[in-house]
């Protein structure tokens, strides 16, 4: 993981702790604060990725793992309903959350196979990065509820990238990771996809 990169991930850390409990959904007004707690906690995920592939590559295992994916997804939408989010809106998330973090997974192996592989231990997947990303789950599923009412603006898609574009500038966020990113928040919005910012 290079200095950039955690750099970003202490700063979205520190911002995420600022934002998470912040109660006021994301509403018609401008006041994008629960978008940018979603962004936050999409990031803390995605940085997972990288001890997940660690733990892969040194257990020769495959990057996709559909059981355990679709275990997810029908723990989500349980989760969702109990939450009042739309289940369907959860599931589309979620599995852009998936195909982003397999992104990730597949540049580091592609790298590993033409460079070198990583160095020292893998973090172990059972007792150390699965919990990490069973609690982000959680409170994942939290920020779906507060970002719902968002969902059907005509404004939405250009406020999730402008919100964006401010994440990545307050937390100097990893350039190789952006595209992933980008991918993670692609259903926030019922029109799909994250628009132009200006």
């Amino acid at each position: 993981m290079n200095r950039s990169y955690r750099f970003g991930a202490s700063c979205a850390l520190a911002l995420f702790t600022a934002l998470a409990f912040a109660p006021a959904p994301a509403v018609a007004d401008g006041d994008d604060t629960a978008l940018t707690s979603l962004i936050a906690l999409a990031s803390q995920r995605l940085a997972l990725a990288e001890p997940v592939a660690r733990w892969k590559w040194a257990n020769h295992q495959a990057i996709t793992d559909t059981p355990r994916e679709n275990a997810l997804l029908v723990d989500v939408e349980k989760r969702a309903i109990a939450a009042n989010v739309d289940p369907a809106f959860a599931h589309a998330f979620f599995q852009d959350q998936i195909d982003a973090s397999k992104d990730v997974q597949n540049a580091l192996f592609d790298t590993w196979r033409s460079t070198r592989p990583p160095e020292g231990p893998a973090p172990d997947l059972a007792t150390s990065t699965r919990p990490q990303l069973d609690r982000l789950t959680q409170s994942l599923v939290a920020g779906l509820t507060r970002v719902q009412p968002l969902r059907a603006a005509q404004d939405c898609p250009s406020r999730v990238a402008q919100s964006l574009a401010n994440w990545k500038s307050l937390t100097r966020y990893d350039s190789a990771h952006s595209s992933a990113l980008t991918r993670a928040l692609g259903h926030v919005c019922e029109a799909g996809g994250v628009g132009a910012t200006g």
